[in-house]
């Protein structure tokens, strides 16, 4: 399982050019997300003029399917205020569009998931739009037109306070969300850890012994008239012979109980 710290790192180079708001904002949805039990990457930032008509002329002068009808200069992402992004799958080596996955199996597509929280934080899902929908893509356009962008106008202090206080009381669920888990993850791992320690008690997996010296404890019995072979005897068995002969036990009047209690195990 991948931290969160890991996937946020998958993302970061295309996030740290993104306007500050933007930014504040896409860590909170990939941390919102995680929380949630689904992990995304951010496949697209900021880009450059050219980027962008390289990307137009997609499907129209150059080989590949038609992803975008904007041209340079009139795209949200050449002014650092839109993401795209994709699911990250486990082994955080791969990216999905699937729409349709569900890896935290709780009944929600794990794209819709990342859209309802990213609605939450203020962004607008190309999904939405009529004309082209683009699903992997969210902006926060802080109502202005890229013509009013491309000619310099910026989002007012107003309109930046007020999108950095959805952010900001979002987060606060969010670290208590975390601390749920992590709080989890505690319980979890004391409860493996006593798991570990009764399989070793009773020797699940062969490597403990109940006496400091095998053969001796089995000779023991044997003489004890406890068993007359150890070669057609289980595990369990053979476990039960080595504690009784510990604890001094392997004599005669033991058999009727042990013979009972083999045949209450198999």
């Amino acid at each position: 399982m991948l931290t969160l710290d890991q996937v946020k790192l998958k993302s970061m180079s295309k996030v740290e050019k993104l306007h500050p708001v933007l930014v504040a904002a896409t860590v909170a949805l990939i941390e919102r997300c995680y929380a949630r039990g689904v992990n995304i990457a951010i496949t697209q930032g900021l880009r450059t003029i050219a980027e962008q008509d390289a990307l137009y002329a997609q499907g129209r002068t150059k080989p590949g399917q038609i992803v975008t009808n904007a041209k340079g200069g009139t795209s949200y992402h050449n002014y650092g205020v839109a993401i795209d992004f994709a699911l990250l799958l486990n082994d955080g080596r791969i990216v999905s569009w699937d729409t349709e996955l569900d890896v935290d199996k709780d009944g929600i597509s794990d794209w819709m998931e990342v859209v309802d929280e990213a609605n939450k934080l203020g962004f607008e899902w190309g999904g939405d739009w009529t004309s082209f929908k683009d699903l992997p893509h969210l902006q926060k356009t802080f109502g202005l037109s890229t013509t009013q962008l491309r000619a310099g106008k910026k989002p007012t202090e107003a309109q930046v306070a007020a999108a950095y206080a959805v952010i900001d009381k979002l987060q606060g669920e969010v670290k208590e969300d975390m601390s749920k888990i992590a709080e989890l993850e505690q319980v979890i791992e004391a409860q493996e850890g006593r798991i570990s320690a009764l399989e070793k008690r009773l020797n699940v997996s062969g490597k403990e012994t109940y006496a400091k010296d095998y053969e001796k404890a089995i000779q023991v019995a044997k003489d004890a008239g406890i068993i007359t072979s150890s070669a057609d005897k289980s595990k369990i068995e053979l476990n039960v012979i080595t504690m009784l002969v510990n604890v001094g036990l392997a004599n005669k009047a033991l058999i009727s109980f042990f013979k009972n209690f083999k045949s209450e195990v198999k």
